[in-house]
């Protein structure tokens, strides 16, 4: 190996981390706020890709459906509850038209702009307006009601969901693998080292991301809910703030940042249905060299994963996913010795 080949090939993997890490900030997010290991993260990351494609190809994506599926089982959910717990009419549909509001209006502009295909950043939008909201209907289906179970229960729910998004993504996208239209073909050229639009589009929109997060932890009253209730669940509960309302803004928070790295990878590999797990396993690595609790050392595993994999299929091309994730057993050996006094509270 030479100097050429790899600075080509460490260019590969840090473009890799710089997507990794977003999903492993999103992993690490959500586990710190609800203690919930959310292995279907990567499916947010194949519902954006797959949604922007078909966009793209001028067809309804199967989104739209599966989005206003998962609003109306809320709505059902929580109409139950109502009647059971007597509220008001007015609350009742107060709450009903929280629910459905964005969903539904979301759906409705899909339907009615899909087929004109319209322009590349009018797609990502509607790609995200689509996506995101699936988070906090993921959190109220699935986890609110076990919001206090333990890690493990959790983890086992966890598992569940991604079964059942995946056979959910299969339904409405089909087994067709796609890839999306890059949203700048520019090419830089460096001696030896090539640098694409789409590259350097994907450095700049994690940078944005990270500092966006690090302003709105730093600066925003629901930042600092969020942290505390990080640091102290039942805490955060007894200063009044709101622990439900923090878990589903975190899946929120999560949701968009797994459809903007689908938006991201798309258009440098063919996504698939249930090629979100693989990738999402790989952020969960780069979680873990972080413990699961500092964004900033999840970042650093990340770039760390990227390399690895990078590196990886260049010497071993066939076991490049196995080297990445067997580097994960020396963290854990370590963070076995590190953590061994922790104790959950």
């Amino acid at each position: 190996m030479d100097w050429t080949i790899a600075s080509i090939l460490g260019l590969d993997g840090v473009t890799n981390g710089a997507i990794y890490a977003l999903i492993a900030i999103a992993l690490v997010l959500v586990f710190a706020v609800t203690r919930i290991i959310f292995i279907p993260q990567g499916e947010y990351v194949a519902f954006g890709a797959l949604t922007m494609a078909l966009l793209q190809a001028g067809v309804v994506p199967g989104t739209v459906w599966l989005l206003l599926l998962m609003a109306a089982g809320v709505a059902l959910l929580d109409g139950v509850q109502a009647v059971r717990e007597h509220w008001p009419a007015h609350r009742m549909a107060r709450h009903a038209v929280r629910t459905l509001a964005l969903p539904v209006a979301a759906a409705l502009v899909a339907l009615a702009v899909a087929r004109s295909k319209p322009p590349l950043l009018v797609q990502a939008l509607l790609t995200l307006a689509l996506v995101t909201p699936m988070g906090p209907l993921v959190y109220r289906l699935a986890y609110r009601p076990l919001a206090d179970a333990s890690v493990l229960v959790l983890l086992i729910v966890s598992v569940g969901v991604h079964f059942a998004l995946t056979g959910l993504g299969l339904v409405f996208f089909g087994a067709e693998g796609f890839r999306t239209t890059p949203f700048w073909d520019q090419r830089f050229s460096f001696g030896a080292l090539a640098i694409t639009g789409q590259t350097l589009i994907v450095f700049a929109a994690s940078l944005a991301l990270i500092v966006a997060l690090f302003v709105f932890f730093e600066r925003t009253l629901a930042g600092k809910g969020l942290r505390a209730t990080a640091v102290n669940r039942t805490g955060a509960r007894l200063m009044g703030i709101a622990t439900d309302g923090a878990g589903s803004l975190s899946f929120t928070m999560a949701a968009f940042i797994g459809t903007l790295s689908g938006l991201l990878i798309g258009p440098s590999t063919t996504i698939y249905y249930d090629s979100g797990f693989l990738i999402g396993l790989k952020g969960f690595v780069a979680a873990v060299f972080a413990g699961l609790t500092s964004f900033p050392l999840a970042l650093g595993g990340a770039i760390g994963v990227g390399l690895i994999e990078s590196f990886g299929s260049f010497w071993a091309s066939a076991f490049k996913e196995v080297i990445v994730f067997t580097a994960i057993l020396p963290v854990l050996l370590w963070r076995s010795f590190v953590d061994r006094d922790h104790e959950e509270h």
